[in-house]
């Protein structure tokens, strides 16, 4: 079994803390700090074996060389952003595999955020971690990518089973949603969502993980060619 524990740090990010029982190992997704990541799994009696990078920014990287150097773990990243990340004890791309314990992810290439943007599937888990790719209700900024390969990044995740829990690092949600619903003021389950996010937020809750399927349901990015549609009727309407 798996155990997937959330660590908020900095202002607004999320580390995650992926937990396999049977092995007793434990996994870093995109450590910003250290100290954090160090007490939370310590409080778990969980073990740190390895880190997992999605990508360079320094938000998810910025804690890899302290762990490593308390936990003698070893760094997974992408391989096209292995000289900007550093020290990294394997470099992965597209289809490679790794491995906790008995589950295996595997990588997928997602680039637009950064150009070698990676997340970790596992399927047979329903789990994916998406970095800055995905989010609640949104997606990340186009720092080194296009819209083009976003758009296919979309596709790629919506393509997955509704019911895969979607791990991403950032607390967005409620201001995503606020600009979803200008976009789609009339989507009854992007309105009820945002009800439950505004209450959720207001108690000092998280808002992720999330799923593949309520964000086909409410992200606008992912509902691309929908929003484009109503827009087209929304003019054909406007001009009739």
């Amino acid at each position: 079994m798996l155990s997937v524990a959330r660590v908020a740090v900095l202002s607004d990010n999320y580390v995650w803390l992926l937990h396999d029982d049977a092995s007793g190992e434990t996994v870093v997704i995109d450590p910003a700090v250290a100290e954090p990541v160090l007490a939370a799994a310590a409080e778990r009696g969980w073990a740190i074996s390895q880190i997992w990078n999605t990508h360079w920014h320094g938000d998810h990287v910025g804690g890899n060389a302290a762990i490593k150097a308390a936990t003698g773990c070893r760094i997974t990243g992408p391989a096209a952003e292995a000289a900007k990340i550093g020290a990294l004890d394997r470099q992965v791309g597209e289809g490679d595999e790794v491995r906790i314990g008995g589950h295996v992810a595997t990588v997928m290439e997602v680039p637009a955020h950064t150009a070698g943007h990676i997340a970790y599937h596992l399927a047979s888990d329903r789990i994916i971690f998406v970095g800055d790719t995905l989010f609640a209700m949104g997606c990340g900024r186009l720092f080194e990518g296009t819209a083009d390969q976003m758009f296919a990044n979309m596709a790629r995740f919506a393509a997955l089973p509704d019911e895969t829990a979607v791990y991403c690092a950032h607390e967005y949600t409620q201001g995503n949603g606020r600009f979803a619903l200008t976009i789609e003021p009339d989507n009854e389950a992007l309105v009820a969502r945002m009800a439950e996010v505004d209450e959720a937020r207001a108690r000092g809750e998280a808002t992720v993980p999330t799923t593949i399927g309520l964000e086909r349901a409410t992200n606008i990015f992912m509902r691309a060619n929908d929003v484009q549609e109503l827009a087209r009727r929304r003019t054909a309407k406007d001009t009739a």
